[in-house]
């Protein structure tokens, strides 16, 4: 498990059996994680797929954690801390997941997080809550304020939905 510059988020490596036919991995023990911190009981899993060039997010549920992971593909993953009293409020860290380099991120309840496909990819979620609409928030991916450094090729595909998120001081 390696640190993040947020104290509650977490790079995590799960070991990598690797050969010549392949790979296996173990992507979650809760007895295993529990050991590294993760006591989250987490209660749905969801996968997305995305062709390349593809912005989602940025997304937040006040209530829900999130273990994340690339099983196809790769991306720019990205985590900003939205917690109202928190001294890194509005502050980002963006990292590079892919199949490749197994690494999964957990969330914490209070951080938004979105991603740029820098392939097609294949994603995959562990959420902390039950999806519920009406705690679900976000704030625009290309917000002043935060200053996300994507690694945009041209003009990034974002859903409407998306495009008309509010700033993060509305």
């Amino acid at each position: 498990m390696f640190d993040t510059k947020f104290q509650e988020a977490k790079i995590i490596v799960p070991e990598v059996f690797e050969d010549d036919r392949g790979f296996f991995k173990e992507t979650y023990s809760t007895e295993k994680y529990r050991a590294l911190g993760i006591a989250d009981e987490f209660v749905q899993d969801s996968v997305s797929y995305s062709i390349a060039n593809v912005l989602r997010g940025l997304h937040f549920d006040p209530q829900m954690s999130k273990l994340v992971q690339v099983l196809r593909g790769r991306i720019f993953d990205v985590i900003v801390d939205v917690r109202e009293e928190s001294p890194t409020r509005y502050q980002w860290q963006g990292f590079y997941l892919s199949e490749h380099n197994h690494k999964q991120i957990y969330v914490p309840a209070g951080f938004a997080h979105g991603f740029l496909t820098l392939t097609e990819t294949v994603f995959s979620y562990k959420h902390g809550a039950l999806h519920d609409p009406s705690r679900e928030r976000s704030i625009r991916w290309n917000d002043p304020k935060l200053a996300i450094a994507w690694p945009l090729n041209g003009e990034p595909r974002v859903s409407l939905r998306d495009q008309n998120a509010p700033l993060s001081d509305q």
